[in-house]
This record gives structure tokens, sequence and C-alpha cells, in this order.
């Protein structure tokens, strides 16, 4: 018998007001109705375009954002049902790690200082103790505990990230909201921090809701894979069977980017043509028709909006999904 979810999001929805000239101008919808759960222990993986709506999401999940529809449960506790107190209280089990690890640390404060605060906020520990579970934290993400005393700027990328994770585990959370943690650092570096998250699931029995927009990344660390377009999943699955077999013209286009480490094998890059519908005025049909390359496309596409379903071992938003997609032939040159 599986376990409970420990996360369950339905239906899903935000909104934000356009921005235009003096004036709002019609309404982004940033997530349209997304559902999925979450096993303890498990990491989802979300991957799409800048704009598809996955860090939107990730907001939402811990309420940084409030959701216009929609209902979140995190234990089995109705996170939308929640008041001030209520949500501040829960908010020890779940915490977000960000994508800029400069901008999210406050530079005025000593890096030791900020991951203590979480203690403080939350009233856990004497003094003393404090600063040993600050010194413990900082071992174990891999820094020097002398650098308590360092300010953000004196560290680099990976040292400020790190601190970031010590902050997010603090108060001893189960859930971490990973918001593109590595995306602003360089290649050698993402690998120690993707091995560090790893090894923190590993011992602290940690469940991960991780965010990125490169499918290379999130493949090394997540079970299970969602892909994002226009603010809703279009497909999930399996990680094996979303980069082995994927099913949404999207999906294939999106693993086609990832790099081969193998300077013989050569890859067909899939580059989409056509531009993608504007946030303010949702198609009524499939939002990806404009720039889909599947051959089965059709009027269909345009009127009726796939919803996701079983296909192999995955769920996939497209009418037909079955039909295997294969790589579309380059533009002519211009």
């Amino acid at each position: 018998m599986s376990p409970a979810p420990l996360l369950e999001v339905t239906d899903l929805v935000k909104q934000f007001p356009g921005r235009g000239w003096r004036r709002a101008r019609g309404t982004v919808h940033a997530v349209n109705g997304v559902s999925f759960a979450l096993a303890p222990g498990e990491t989802l993986g979300v991957v799409g375009e800048s704009g598809s709506g996955k860090s939107t999401l990730g907001r939402l999940v811990v309420r940084l954002l409030e959701a216009d529809a929609g209902g979140i449960r995190f234990a089995g506790v109705d996170l939308r049902a929640l008041d001030r107190r209520g949500l501040r209280s829960l908010r020890r089990r779940m915490q977000m790690v960000f994508q800029d690890p400069y901008g999210s640390l406050n530079p005025r404060m000593r890096v030791g200082e900020i991951v203590r605060e979480g203690l403080e906020i939350h009233r856990l520990g004497t003094g003393p103790e404090r600063v040993t579970t600050v010194a413990r934290l900082f071992e174990e993400v891999g820094l020097d505990p002398e650098l308590v005393r360092t300010y953000p700027h004196q560290l680099s990328g990976g040292q400020r990230q790190r601190v970031g994770i010590a902050r997010a585990l603090a108060v001893d959370p189960g859930f971490l909201v990973c918001d593109e943690p590595v995306s602003a650092l360089d290649v050698s570096v993402q690998a120690q921090v993707l091995n560090l998250l790893t090894k923190l699931q590993q011992t602290r029995a940690l469940t991960y809701l991780f965010i990125a927009h490169d499918l290379a990344v999130v493949r090394q660390l997540a079970h299970r894979i969602a892909v994002m377009y226009f603010g809703r999943i279009v497909e999930i699955g399996p990680t094996d069977a979303i980069i082995g077999t994927p099913h949404h013209p999207y999906t294939r286009a999106l693993l086609s980017a990832v790099p081969v480490p193998d300077p013989d094998r050569r890859t067909a890059r899939i580059v989409l043509s056509g531009d993608p519908p504007r946030p303010t005025a949702p198609p009524p049909g499939c939002p990806f028709f404009s720039r889909c390359f599947h051959p089965k496309k059709d009027v269909r596409c345009t009127t009726e909006l796939p919803l996701l379903r079983p296909v192999g071992a995955s769920h996939a938003a497209c009418h037909y999904a079955e039909v295997p997609v294969s790589v579309p032939p380059p533009p002519p040159p211009a």
C-alpha cells in the first residue's frame, strides 16, 4: 500500500493583472488548473521554458503567493484555509531555496545570523544552542563554520547557495521547494550542489519540488517529471518514462535541447517555429498548437483543450499522444 501523499495540489489557478503603458491590459494566466500529488521522500521535477508558470507554482505551494482558486493540502492540512498564525506554525515543515543565492540573502546580515534567524523566529533552542546548531548546519552543507561571521558578498555563488540551503534546513523541515537552485551557478558547482541535495534527501528524508528549465539537471535528481507549458502541466510521469518515451511534442522539443556529452554522437535539435499564445489571451484549444509539429494536429486541436490522460507509463495532454512524435524537418533557409 502506497503512503498517503505529503502534498496534494488540485486545480490550482493564479492570474495577475496585465501591465501596459499607463493602464492594465488584460489578465495574465500564470497557472491554469494544475494538479499533482507528491509522496513523502519523493522528488518531483518541474520543467519548462521561462514564463511557463513553474516558479509561480512553487510560490503558490508554500503560500508566498495566494492562489485564486484550487486546493493545496500539506500532510492532510488545507493550506488555503489556515490563518496567519496557523500558516506560520506549519512553515517549519515547508521551506524554499531560491534561484538567486545573492538576492535572497540580506546583504547587511552576517551569514550566521541569516541561518540563525529562522531558529529565533520559531523560538527553537536557547542562544548557545542556536550557535551550535548553526555551526552544525554549516558543516552539513559543506561550509567551514568559521564563515558564520562573513557577509554574503564575501562568499562565492556556490557558498551563498549552501548558506541558502542551510537557512532552509535550520527549522528542520520535511519539504523543500527548490526554485532553480543551480541555474545561476557554474557547471562544476551545479554538480556539487545537486550531490548535496541528493545526500540531504537521503539523510533527512526530505521531499523536493525541484523547479528548473534544464532537463539534464532534473533527470539527475527527480523521481518524476512534470513538464509545464503556458501555465499547465502537459506531461507528467516517471523520469525514465519522460526521458525515454516522451509523448507530448513540447517534451520532445525540450529533450532535443539537452546536450549530449559525446562529441561523436549528434542529436537532431528541434527548433520550434511559430509564436506562443499571448498570456493574456489563452486559446480555446491546445496552447501549443501554434508551435506544434505533430503530424496529426488538426482543427480539433484549435477548439478542444487536451486534458492529461494516461499514455503508457505517463500522463500527457495531447489529443494524439499515442502517435509517435518524430523530429520535424529543419525550417527552410531565410
